[in-house]
This record gives structure tokens, sequence and C-alpha cells, in this order.
């Protein structure tokens, strides 16, 4: 089931993604997530055309985990981590579907990161490996867009990671799917410059949320980025970024200069 949330008439609405349109929905998505589609009240049907897809998530924090596929590792001559290496995302850089990614003057190399993103459904401290799936609302596609030159100048993650527009994130969640085998892709104006499968990460989704949910508590709606395959690369003004995830779907975003 694909989850959603879009703008039409000026007005914030969610829907779910039926034969190829939209059904506006009563419920949140979080709790949509948590519900059979038969008890879903349904309002109007929309072309995907006629609307403007929003951002699938407003989370308190975005938790992004670097150096977790063992094909990047590889790529890069570097040791596995023994735990996850984690950083933080703000919630201002977060833009949805066909958003602009807007390039900082004061950086001259940034680059693409695509990446799986769980969207957590509801509270989560202290969780178990076992019982982590309960506590996931859905999965959707993550571009963790980075200003690689500020991150060797700065000596750490913050700066570069955080630009507003940093974290395009969408089209949707996607809430049946197997987080552990899924192709996972980045187009640079239609040329592959990532191609992998989330079963080359190091740490799983469970993993990586029991890891966390021991160190800081998870909102309903935090959004936990997995980590990207090899491939990472520049773009430019100009460019298009598109990120495609087996199951969900394609993110897609142009780089534009203030």
């Amino acid at each position: 089931m694909k989850l959603l949330r879009f703008k039409k008439n000026g007005k914030n609405k969610n829907g779910v993604i039926i034969n190829g349109g939209v059904v506006e929905i009563k419920h949140s998505i979080l709790e949509a997530s948590q519900s059979p589609l038969d008890d879903f009240k349904r309002r109007n049907f929309y072309s995907l055309d006629e609307i403007k897809i929003l951002p699938p998530a407003q989370p308190s924090k975005v938790v992004c985990v670097g150096l977790n596929y063992r094909d990047h590792a590889e790529e890069l001559n570097m040791d596995i981590p023994e735990e996850p290496v984690l950083f933080l995302k703000p919630p201002t850089t977060i833009i949805g579907h066909e958003d602009r990614i807007v390039y900082p003057p004061c950086s001259h190399h940034v680059d693409y990161e695509a990446e799986l993103a769980v969207v957590m459904g509801r509270e989560a401290r202290f969780v178990n490996y076992e019982d982590i799936l309960e506590y996931v609302a859905g999965y959707t596609a993550l571009n963790d867009v980075t200003a690689r030159d500020l991150q060797q100048k700065d000596g750490q993650w913050t700066r570069a990671k955080s630009f507003d527009t940093f974290c395009p994130l969408g089209p949707w969640i996607e809430t049946d799917m197997d987080p552990s085998s899924q192709k996972i892709s980045m187009k640079v104006n239609n040329s592959i410059k990532q191609n992998s499968n989330t079963k080359n990460m190091i740490f799983p989704v469970e993993e990586l949320i029991s890891f966390i949910s021991h160190i800081m508590t998870l909102k309903a709606g935090d959004v936990i980025a997995t980590g990207t395959p090899p491939g990472v690369g520049p773009i430019q003004v100009g460019d298009v970024a598109e990120v495609n995830i087996e199951e969900i779907g394609i993110l897609k975003n142009k780089i534009i200069s203030i």
C-alpha cells in the first residue's frame, strides 16, 4: 500500500495510490499505515498530474547511517564498521518529489546519495530486534545530498549535510515491502550512477532501528536513512537526480542555484 501527502486546491490532504491515481482518505498517513485498506473513509479521486506531492513524513529528526553497504566499503577500501555510524539531518532539509535542490554558493562539490528510508509509525525506545517492524509505518526513497568539500573541510558532517533542500524524500510511503532485498539506484540526467541492492547492507533495517532506539527516542514520523551504495558522485546546477527503489518508485529532483 502506497500512502502519500499531497496538496490540492491549496489544501494539504492524505491519500492512497489506487489504480494509478490518488484516493483521498480521512486518516493521517501514520494512522493509515496501521489500518487495513478496507477501513479507509474515502473521498475524492485525483490523477497524479493534478496534485502536488508533498514529503510523505514530517519528522522531528532524520537519523542517517554512514557506510552501511559492503560494496560501498569495498569501493572506498574501508574496514567494515563494528557498529552503525550515525549523524543527523534537521527537518528543515526535507523537500518532496519534484521539489528543487538548491546548490549552496559556499560549496563547489555537492554529491547525491541514494538511500532507502524508514518512516517510524509510533514512538520507539529500547526496542528489541524481534519487535522492530511493529514500530515501522513504511519505507520511502531519500537523497542524502552532501556538500562534500565542506564535509572534508570541517572534519565533521553537520554543515555539509544540513543545508535547506538537502533531504529529498518520497514520493510516498510503501507499507508492504521487504526492506532486506530491494534494488536501489540513482540516475543523474538519465545516466545510472548507483546500482545496488539493500541485501548488501552491513546493518539491516531491524538492527539499525533497535540500535538507534537505545540511544534516542524515535518519535512517530521520524525518518531513518539507511546508508548509500557505491557510486556516489557530484551533481551540478541543472542536473536531474532520480532515486529509484524497486517496490517504492522514483524520487525525482532538479538542482538549481539560488
